[in-house]
C-alpha cells in the first residue's frame, strides 16, 4: 500500500464518524470495539459504501457496530482449532499434505467477521522474527509429506514486493513442496498493491503460485479491482475464490449468483463458500446452516456450474473443514426379490435443481 493510501485509510471510530459511516452517537461503543478489534477501512472500500443505506453489504463487513461487544455461547478466540495444530510458531498442520504458513498479523481492511480477530491487528505481533521465520521453512523442509503451502495471515501480500520474492524463492527451493497458496484480500482493499513487481515476485522456478481471492460481494469486484487479478492471470497466476456467508451481505440468491458469475467473469474459480465461525462478537452476521443450504440449491442448476463453490464449515476444535451441502440424494427401499440379484442395485431419490423427486436406476 503507498503511503498516501495509508494515511488515508481509516482507523479511528473518530475518524468513521468523520466520514459519516457511523454517528456521534454510535463513538462512545465503537471505542470499546476499537480497544479490542482492530479496525480499517482503505479508500477503495470507503468509496463502495453507500451512505444513504444503513444495510449497506460493503459497510456491513468492514464498519464496526457494538454488537461486536455481545458474546454468544460457543464463541471462541481461536474457533478453528489453529493452536492445537500448531507445531512451531506461524505453522499450522492440520491436514497431511499441506500447512498454513502465517507471514504476517496485519491486514488492508479488517473484516468484522474475521476468525483470527483475536490475534490481528496493532498491538499483536506484527511480523515474524527472523528465527521464528527460519523455524517456520525448517519445519516444511523437514517435512516431505508436505506438498502445498497456504501463505496467510494476516494478508502476505502486506509484505513489500521485495520480502515476498524472497520467501517464494525459499518455498520454492524445497523440492517437495509443489504448490504455494496465497490467500489475500488485497486485490479489492488497495488493487494498487497488486504491482507488476509485485506480480513478478510471486512467479517462482521450481513451484505453482495459486491466489484466493477472498470477497463476499459483487460490488467488491470494482474495476481497479478486475486490472488487479487480470495481472496475476494474465501473468499466467491462477486464482480461486474464497467467501464467507454473511447476514445482510450475501446471504439471498440474487446476491450469491451476481457474486460468482463476477468470479468467474474475472478468471476465478469459486472454491469455499464459508458458514460463518464462530468468532467473538459475530453472532449478528452469521447465518443457519439450514439457511446456507437453501441458497446453495438455489444457485445449482440457476448458474453456470463454473459459479458453483464448496459450501464448508470450519468444524469447531480443529477438526478441518467439512462440505455442508445440501443433499440431493437418499436411498429408497429395495423392493427387489433377490437381494442378491445384479438387478437389486438400490434405488436412489434424487432431487433436481427444480425439487422435483427422480428415481435412480428408473423404474422400467
Amino acid at each position: 500500500m503507498t503511503k498516501s493510501n495509508l494515511a488515508r485509510t481509516l482507523r479511528e471510530p473518530a475518524e468513521l464518524v468523520a466520514e459519516q459511516l457511523v454517528t456521534a452517537e454510535a463513538l462512545p461503543a465503537l471505542e470499546r470495539v476499537a480497544a479490542r478489534y482492530a479496525v480499517a477501512i482503505t479508500p477503495a472500500l470507503v468509496e463502495l459504501i453507500d451512505k444513504s443505506d444503513p444495510d449497506d453489504p460493503i459497510a456491513r463487513q468492514f464498519v464496526p457496530t457494538a454488537a461486536e461487544l455481545e458474546m454468544q455461547p460457543g464463541e471462541n478466540a481461536d474457533p478453528i482449532g489453529d493452536h492445537p495444530h500448531s507445531p512451531v510458531p506461524a505453522i499450522v498442520h492440520r491436514y497431511p499434505d499441506r500447512v498454513l504458513f502465517k507471514l504476517v498479523h496485519v491486514c488492508a481492511v479488517y473484516c468484522r467477521f474475521c476468525f483470527r480477530r483475536e490475534m490481528v491487528g496493532p498491538g499483536k505481533e506484527n511480523a515474524l522474527s527472523d528465527g521464528a521465520y527460519r523455524a517456520a521453512v525448517d519445519y516444511i523442509r523437514s517435512h516431505r509429506e508436505i506438498w502445498e503451502v497456504i501463505l496467510t495471515g494476516g494478508d502476505p501480500l502486506m509484505l513489500s514486493p521485495r520480502r515476498m520474492s524472497e520467501i517464494m524463492a525459499d518455498l520454492a527451493g524445497i523440492d517437495h513442496v509443489k504448490i504455494i497458496r496465497l490467500h489475500s484480500r488485497v486485490p479489492v482493499a488497495e488493487p494498487a498493491r497488486i504491482s507488476d513487481e509485485m506480480v513478478a515476485g510471486l512467479k517462482v522456478e521450481g513451484a505453482t503460485t495459486w491466489v484466493a481471492l477472498h470477497a463476499n460481494h459483487a460490488r467488491e469486484l470494482t474495476g481497479p479491482a478486475r486490472a488487479a487479478c487480470a495481472r496475476l492471470v494474465d501473468a499466467g497466476i491462477p486464482m480461486v475464490s474464497q467467501s464467507v456467508l454473511l447476514r445482510g451481505v450475501n446471504d439471498n440468491g440474487t446476491a450469491l449468483s451476481d457474486l460468482m458469475r463476477a468470479f468467474v467473469e474475472c478468471r476465478i474459480k469459486p472454491y469455499y463458500l464459508h458458514h460463518g465461525d464462530l468468532a467473538p462478537g459475530t453472532a449478528h452476521l452469521r447465518t443457519t446452516l439450514a439457511e446456507g443450504q437453501e441458497l446453495m440449491r438455489q444457485l445449482r442448476g440457476r448458474v453456470s456450474g463454473l459459479c458453483q463453490p464448496d459450501y464448508v464449515i470450519d468444524i469447531p476444535g480443529g477438526a478441518g473443514k467439512s462440505p455442508v451441502g445440501p443433499n440431493y440424494v437418499s436411498p429408497v427401499q429395495n423392493t427387489a426379490p433377490d437381494a442378491g440379484d445384479a438387478a437389486s442395485e438400490t434405488r436412489y431419490r434424487i432431487v433436481d435443481y427444480c425439487g422435483d423427486v427422480h428415481l435412480y436406476p428408473p423404474e422400467t
